[in-house]
């Protein structure tokens, strides 16, 4: 006479169950952890939306990729584009840039991230082992129309000061223009930023050019390593355009604008985390049940 089993006893027939329970229990205990740090996450960034105009009152929420990056190596900058130099006279892109050229956008009123950014680049330009001004300059451009050349003199000899070593000034150009003229400059390199109140929530980079005005190479963040620095350099000086190396790292962290700063992105890591744990269970089930019915197959008469 065929054995019945008892359904509500653990048996050979059913070795799934333990295991899937299991697999429920930490689907729901990884659920629970992003949901916390999601939540802490927003809590962070919130408290970091003190500058002015950062605040959910005082502006609309950015829309998904309206600031950021579209990088567009090997794209041209307009050198017939027209700004203003320290001295307020009119200068055309092209009759400054005829060397490897470091270019940053940023706007001199800014309470975030700019100045982060300008001190890094003058950290690793003293540690530079090349000759600025004859292997490479550095033109730093206004995207803020309201910026004057008086402001952007004052800008270049603070950070004139904090070079430790020979650095001839016209090295380093500060720039200014009107918004039409600077927005062009922003497009042709993929430079994405919005105005929020008094100020402007944008990326955080620096951008190679070629002597001929062609973008070679991104670097993000707001420390910039010596070496890779002047890698980056020397390729341009031979345009060559190079991939973002640390695109992957990108995936780990994001821009937060409230905070005007890239931000360890947490839901990012543990979400995908969790979407590889729910992949695992899947394979853990179908290959548990396939054993569990060659199993039953091999035990009944």
């Amino acid at each position: 006479m065929r054995s019945v089993t008892n359904l509500d006893q653990p048996s050979k027939f059913f070795p799934i169950a333990a295991g899937a329970e299991n697999m429920k229990k930490m689907l729901v205990t990884c659920s629970l952890v992003v949901t916390v740090l999601a939540a802490s996450s927003g809590l962070r960034a919130a408290s970091g939306a003190g500058s002015p105009g950062a605040s959910a009152g005082s502006s609309p929420p950015l829309a998904p990729g309206a600031v950021g990056m579209d990088e567009k190596l090997g794209g041209q900058v307009p050198m017939d584009l027209v700004l203003k130099d320290e001295e307020g006279n009119p200068v055309t892109l092209g009759s400054l840039i005829n060397k490897p050229t470091i270019l940053t956008l940023n706007f001199f009123r800014c309470t975030g991230i700019c100045t982060p950014l300008l001190n890094g680049l003058a950290e690793a330009i003293n540690q530079l082992p090349l000759e600025p001004g004859r292997d490479y300059q550095v033109i730093t451009v206004s995207f803020d129309e309201r910026d004057t050349p008086e402001m952007a003199l004052a800008k270049r000899t603070n950070y004139l000061k904090q070079i430790q070593k020979p650095f001839p000034p016209t090295a380093w150009r500060f720039l200014t223009g009107p918004a039409e003229a600077t927005q062009a400059l922003c497009d042709s390199v993929g430079f994405k930023f919005k105005r929020q109140g008094d100020q402007f929530v944008h990326p955080g980079a620096i951008i190679l050019l070629s002597p001929q005005g062609r973008v070679t190479r991104y670097m993000y963040g707001i420390t910039f390593l010596p070496a890779d620095l002047q890698m980056a350099v020397q390729e341009a000086a031979r345009g060559e355009a190079r991939p973002t190396i640390n695109k992957f790292l990108l995936f780990c962290f994001s821009y937060d604008p409230a905070g005007h700063r890239y931000v360890f992105s947490i839901t990012r890591v543990v979400g995908t985390v969790v979407v590889l744990t729910a992949a695992a269970f899947v394979a853990f089930l179908v290959f548990s049940g396939r054993r569990a019915k060659q199993t039953s197959a091999q035990e009944l008469p």
